[in-house]
């Protein structure tokens, strides 16, 4: 396996974890729709919250949730729509990015609650 996927599943298991230790339900990991795959499903405060997990080394060249793209918040928004029709759920969706860097000198991780709103 590639050092970056290693790092993105490391990323995963960090966001899981934060997200557990701050009172989210963790419904699903990548849950699969297609060709599109959502990294987290959780749900609180009677929400549905999709989580993308963005994981770097460093921010040399770009923060994380820089590289969720409008094209990808279309795949997310798709996928989900996907996901509580499988699953028969009527809840409010919520979209999230956790950005993280794992490096030798800094590790972080942020959390943006509704970080984009479907709006195409």
């Amino acid at each position: 396996m590639s050092k970056e996927f290693d790092l993105g599943k490391e990323g995963e298991e960090v966001a899981t974890f934060y997200l557990m230790h701050n009172g989210f339900k963790i419904l699903d990991r990548n849950w699969r729709f297609n060709k599109y795959e959502l990294d987290i499903i959780a749900s609180k405060d009677n929400l549905i919250i999709i989580v993308e997990v963005k994981t770097r080394a460093d921010e040399f060249f770009e923060r994380p949730q820089d590289a969720v793209t409008l094209k990808k918040q279309k795949f997310m928004y798709d996928a989900a729509e996907a996901y509580l029709e499988a699953k028969d759920i009527s809840k409010e969706l919520r979209f999230d990015i956790i950005s993280i860097i794992l490096s030798d000198k800094k590790n972080s991780i942020d959390h943006i609650e509704g970080a984009f709103r479907p709006g195409w």
